[in-house]
């Protein structure tokens, strides 16, 4: 059936800010189905309040509506323009309950809207516990024991009725918010309380918890004609009991037997047609016995979810861009395949590689937080690595993981104490895995493991091939190492870095004997047909095997460096950064090469660069990539720290960096040298010192003057800041982190208590200086400023203090020699301005700005970075009414236990925008009010 003709606009709902369990996989999905629909000639519109991702951006909708996600701004948008249809299977669970309630109210039927993609009725039943229990059963699919309960006395009786150990499933939330195992009889009471809170509709499914059954999720895809098609499996590392968002995830399923996988495989498509007859992507869970290979049903999320963004970067294949078209009408087979351009999108992908999905945590944020994973979501982001076999493709994803780790282990920092393995192995954290191989090096038989872990045995045999591996690669040096040997520990992912720990040596001096050897990374091509057919599209993984094919063009090219896993301090604003460079090399004449390991991002889609490695942001990867394709430069202005910590490197190996240069770089990061600085130019800056240990911290404090702001140098999102008072809490605090950081440098600035915060960001040509924006934090001086509510333009500043701003950012900006963007912030005292820091990168605050002002700063940046333009040949004109408010927005409910305390340390994990015509906006007002109560959230 061709498409709907009468569908000439559609809105897209978003998914809000990023918070723990909703990311910005649906930044992803919410931007490729836009881009699918414009295709169509429909004209597409976007309501979401994150200013940070790409999607609420004007490349990729026609009309985008940065309004709180609620039914007053859905009536709103109705009442501005007619819209025929609503996709809301694009924004997670928060797009899909607002459909929902906008149903509810008669929204749509008032407005004579459609909704597409999903049938209101299917979210009901798969999202109520009890109907989607009942579903099941009548359909012949198994689920667990499990009884639904309203109240606190019904939970009571379930549990005397189907026996411990049990799981507490809420109703509509997300990311196992609420959720819990309880294993025994006495904390019953307070999980069954927690989960009837959680829940909106105070709803609770009480199940048998099959804890140490294996996990699956199958991605579908169906049309209206009623074809289905399964484009992945993916297979849990980690057995139920852990979040799937938590869970080491592989891809295709490694451990199934193909009886398995086939009933699996119908009972999902079974499943998907008995919830409605809606055209669009489904995601299904399954646990399966290991004793027996019985199954059970999960859940069933009738939207692309968390995993269908794996499951497309994974195969190649884009469910949200084909499942946009579903819902317009379009059969599977009249769609064509995106990656081949000669066949249709009626087909299953096969692989010929493996996929790995390792979370990323960020529990040092969270200072008491109950670390150990179960069904309530606690990761911050994820990696995806991809290789030949799964020991290749775990390693690729513990190198792009960024916690200094080379890889699986043979870099020093195993643990050897085997009470601590052995509890790690019985309570899961994100450190588990790193402690399976610990466990196998120090001879614990793989069943002990097994027991302990409930982890499939041929995981772990996998593991205990590269501890053996490991054994042999000692008995040589680098100088006698058969080269069959070298050649295999590469293939089973073994970083350079790795290498040269178990041969006591250094990094390069592998590189150079690979080099001699002739060993060299070959690029691969992610076809999604296993190479059956040719595929168009250039988007590679690397591995040690024969043919190369990435074939590099003779065009003029730039590399742009990602930003990798989502974290605490570096977020999806970032892969905005990214994406934007990459259009603005294209326009600038480039071929525009993307190198990122991030499969929940825009700029890791396969039609966003000209050329995409999904590869870790990883020197060894980096570098092959470079030598390879001979860039003009490298850009690493964009990718926040990860890829600014890339600039020494790029330049000890004489590779150009696009922008300001790292000697440049390096002074704003040296605070001896940029407070030096600060000197020179005249410039207010907060007394500080230097200290290397503790007794030079007392010194250096006793100098400068309490309180101080205590932090290590080269971090991102103020990483173990403290402000401490005396002696003691100074002693304590660097002692701490010189533990964690050993050879970093300590910074002392002097704190200045009661100060108001605010920052500029600024483009420099290295002529003219572009102020992008000043904006004002209402929380005082002490705030992290991604933790702080910022107001832009300033909104109590004095005109004064404004133009010292400009004039210190016009002076730093030159005397940095500044190529692109600059942000600073600034302390304001009694009308004095100190500079307390100063980055020349995008800045988590640049898309934001563009957002309010309508200008694409970034596009422009990157054109001055490139050269190929300066500031003077464009007209900047802000468009911004009234005032515009950055919102920050926390992830807490993740962590009951944790104090919700502010500080220097930044813990929100996402922000939202609002709009404000004047300073009596009752929501400002109380935004001020509250300033003195900054801390806690």
């Amino acid at each position: 059936m061709p498409r709907n003709e009468s569908i000439k606009s559609v809105l897209i709902i978003g998914s809000g800010p990023i918070i723990i369990g909703q990311a910005c996989e649906f930044d992803y999905s919410g931007s490729q189905a836009a881009l699918s629909l414009k295709e169509e000639g429909i004209s597409v519109s976007i309501i979401n309040s994150n200013p940070a991702t790409i999607m609420t951006d004007k490349v990729i909708a026609d009309h985008v509506y940065l309004l709180p996600l609620n039914c007053e701004s859905i009536e709103q948008i109705l009442q501005e323009q007619k819209i025929d249809a609503v996709l809301p299977t694009m924004g997670g669970q928060t797009a899909l309950n607002l459909a929902k309630e906008a149903e509810e109210r008669g929204i749509w039927a008032k407005y004579g809207v459609k909704v597409i993609g999903v049938d209101v009725a299917a979210i009901e039943k798969t999202e109520n516990r009890e109907e989607f229990r009942q579903l099941m059963i009548d359909i012949g699919v198994g689920v667990a024991p499990s009884k639904i309960a309203n109240s606190f006395l019904e939970g009571k009786e379930a549990a005397q009725e189907i026996g411990f150990p049990l799981v507490i499933r809420p109703s509509y939330t997300l990311g196992g918010s609420g959720g819990g195992f309880v294993h025994k009889k006495e904390d019953f009471d307070s999980a069954l309380n927690r989960g009837l809170q959680a829940s909106p509709t105070h709803e609770v499914l009480v199940e048998k918890a099959v804890i140490g059954w294996k996990e699956y999720e199958l991605e579908l895809l169906r049309d209206s004609n009623d074809n289905v098609i399964i484009i992945c499996s993916i297979e849990n590392f980690d057995p139920m009991g852990i979040h799937t968002g938590d869970s080491i995830t592989v891809a295709p399923a490694m451990t199934l037997s193909d009886r398995c996988y086939q009933d699996m495989r119908n009972q999902a498509i079974k499943m998907m047609r008995a919830i409605g007859t809606f055209a669009g992507g489904c995601n299904v869970q399954f646990s399966v016995s290991p004793d027996d290979e019985s199954i059970i049903a999960i859940e069933i999320n009738p939207r692309v979810s968390r995993s269908s963004a794996l499951a497309s970067k994974a195969t190649g294949y884009p469910i949200a861009k084909i499942a946009a078209k579903l819902a317009i009408g379009y059969n599977l087979d009249e769609i064509e395949n995106q990656i081949t351009k000669t066949t249709s999108a009626y087909f299953e992908p096969s692989l010929d590689y493996v996929i790995v999905k390792v979370p990323r945590f960020n529990f040092q944020k969270f200072k008491g937080a109950n670390k150990e994973l179960g069904l309530q979501m606690k990761s911050v982001g994820e990696v995806m690595a991809i290789g030949r076999s799964f020991t290749e493709a775990l390693q690729k994803a513990c190198q792009s993981l960024e916690i200094s780790r080379n890889g699986l282990g043979a870099d020093g920092k195993q643990l050897k104490d085997l009470d601590k393995i052995m509890d790690s192995l019985e309570h899961p954290s994100w450190d588990r895995l790193f402690h399976i191989k610990d466990a196998l090096a120090l001879g614990v038989p793989v069943s002990s493991v097994q027991k302990a872990t409930k982890i499939d045995r041929w995981f772990l045999m996998q593991i205990q091939d590269l501890v053996h591996l490991e054994l042999e690669i000692k008995r040589y040096s680098l100088a006698n190492l058969p080269k069959d040997l070298l050649i295999t520990a590469k293939q089973k992912g073994y970083s350079d870095l790795q290498l040269a720990y178990l041969l006591g040596v250094d990094e390069d001096a592998i590189y150079y004997k690979r080099k001699e050897l002739g060993i060299r990374r070959v690029y691969k091509m992610v076809d999604t047909c296993a190479a059956e057919f040719p595929a168009q599209t250039p988007y590679y993984y690397s591995t040690y095997e024969g043919e190369n094919e990435s074939i590099p063009s003779d065009k003029k090219k730039i590399i742009v460096l990602g930003s990798g896993p989502n974290r605490i301090g570096q977020g999806i604003e970032f892969d905005y950064s990214c994406v934007h460079g990459l259009l603005a090399a294209k326009e600038a004449g480039y071929e525009s090469i993307m190198v990122n390991c991030n499969p929940e991002t825009v700029s890791t889609d396969f039609n966003m660069a000209d050329k995409l490695y999904f590869e870790p942001v990883f020197w060894e990867h980096v570098r092959e990539i470079i030598d390879l394709e001979k860039p003009e430069g490298v850009i690493v202005q964009l990718g926040g720290q990860t890829a600014l910590k890339m600039a020494e490197l790029l330049h000890k190996n004489n590779i150009k960096i696009i922008g300001t240069t790292f000697p440049d770089m390096d002074v704003a990061e040296d605070r001896g040298r940029f407070s030096d600085l600060l000197k020179d130019l005249d410039i207010p800056y907060p007394r500080y010192g230097v200290a290397h240990s503790a007794d030079e911290a007392i010194k250096v404090a006793s100098e400068v003057g309490y309180p101080v702001l205590v932090r290590p140098s080269y971090v991102l999102g103020g990483q173990g800041m403290e402000i401490v008072i005396n002696d003691e809490e100074l002693e304590r605090a660097v002692v701490k982190l010189l533990r964690h950081m050993p050879d970093n440098k300590i910074l002392i600035d002097h704190f200045l208590d009661r100060a108001e915060e605010s920052e500029s960001d600024s483009i420099c040509d290295g002529e003219d200086v572009h102020i992008v924006g000043l904006m004002e934090h209402i929380e005082p001086a002490g705030i992290h400023s991604g933790d702080s509510s910022a107001v832009l333009p300033p909104f109590s500043l004095s005109e004064n203090v404004q133009n010292k701003m400009k004039e210190y950012t016009i002076k730093l900006a030159k005397a940095l020699n500044v190529r692109g963007l600059l942000n600073i912030q600034f302390a304001i005292k009694d009308e004095n301005v100190y500079v307390i820091e100063a980055n020349p990168r995008a800045s988590r605050t640049v898309p934001f700005i563009a957002k309010a002002y309508d200008v694409p700063y970034i596009n422009i940046a990157t054109k001055v970075m490139l050269g190929v333009n300066k500031l003077k040949d464009f007209t900047i004109e802000e468009k911004l009414k009234g005032y515009a408010i950055k919102e920050p927005v926390f992830s807490f409910d993740k962590f009951p236990e944790v104090n919700k305390e502010l500080g220097p340390e930044m813990k929100s994990t996402g922000e939202a925008i609002r709009f404000i015509k004047d300073l009596e906006d009752p929501y400002f007002r109380h935004l001020v009010k509250e300033k003195s109560m900054y801390l806690s959230k």
